[in-house]
C-alpha cells in the first residue's frame, strides 16, 4: 500500500471506537463523524503554505504567518460523505464545498455518476475528497476521475476506516492521490461492506435502511 497516511491520534481512535459500536444511535454517530472529520483535517491541510505578515498586537508589530491564500475545496460522496462536511467547515470556513452523486450500477458493479456540481474555479484549488468508507475503492476512484476531468491536478481522499482493497484500488488507478485514514481493516464481505468496519455509514448518519 502506498501514499496512505493513517491518522492514530488517540483522540480519532477512540472516536473510531464509539464510531464502530453498533449500540451508537444515529445523532451520535452523525456527531462523531464531524468530529473525526474536524480532526482529521489537521493533518490533511499540514502542508499548506504559509507567508509571513506583520501584526500589530496590543504590544507591539509582531512579525506571524497567515495562510498564503491557497484555494481549498471539499468534495464529499453523497450520501455519507456529506456527514464529514461541517467537521472540515468549522476547521476551514473558506473552503468551497462541491458534490459528487455516485451510483452502482447493478449490471455491470460500475460506479456511475448521477450528479456533479463542483466550484467554478475548480482546477485553481486543492481538493479534498470525503467518503466515510474505502471498501473496494470503485466510487472513490471514479470520482476522482470525475474531477481530474475538470483539470483539477491536485487531489487528496479523506476516509474514516479503508479497507486494503480499496486502498490497493485507488493506488492502481490514481497513484498520485494520496489517501488519508483513520483505520485500516482487512477484509470486505460477500455485499462489499467493511469487516468488521461499521455497518452501512450512511444509513446509520441519517437514520435509514
Amino acid at each position: 500500500m502506498k501514499n496512505i497516511l493513517i491518522l492514530d491520534h488517540p483522540l480519532i481512535q477512540h472516536k473510531i471506537s464509539l464510531l464502530r459500536d453498533k449500540n451508537t444511535d444515529t445523532k451520535e454517530f452523525r456527531e462523531l463523524v464531524q468530529e473525526i472529520s474536524m480532526l482529521m483535517g489537521y493533518e490533511v491541510t499540514r502542508n499548506m503554505p504559509l507567508k509571513e505578515v506583520e501584526i500589530e498586537t496590543p504590544v507591539a508589530i509582531a512579525k506571524t504567518k497567515v495562510i498564503s491564500g491557497k484555494k481549498l475545496g471539499i468534495v464529499p460522496v453523497m450520501r455519507a460523505g456529506l456527514g464529514m462536511v461541517d467537521g472540515m467547515l468549522q476547521l476551514l470556513p473558506m473552503a468551497k464545498v462541491g458534490h459528487i452523486g455516485l451510483y452502482r450500477d447493478p449490471q455491470t458493479l460500475e460506479a456511475v455518476e448521477y450528479y456533479c456540481k463542483l466550484p467554478f474555479d475548480v482546477e485553481e484549488r486543492e481538493i479534498v475528497i470525503l467518503d466515510p468508507m474505502l471498501a473496494t475503492g470503485g466510487s472513490a476512484s471514479a470520482a476522482i476521475k470525475y474531477i481530474k476531468e475538470k483539470n483539477v491536478n491536485n487531489i487528496k481522499l479523506m476516509c474514516i476506516i479503508a479497507a486494503k482493497a480499496g486502498i490497493e484500488r485507488i493506488n492502481k488507478d490514481h497513484p498520485d492521490v494520496e489517501i488519508y485514514c483513520g483505520a485500516v481493516d482487512n477484509d470486505l464481505n460477500d455485499h462489499g461492506y467493511i469487516v468488521p468496519g461499521l455497518g452501512d455509514a450512511g444509513d446509520r448518519l441519517f437514520g435509514t435502511k
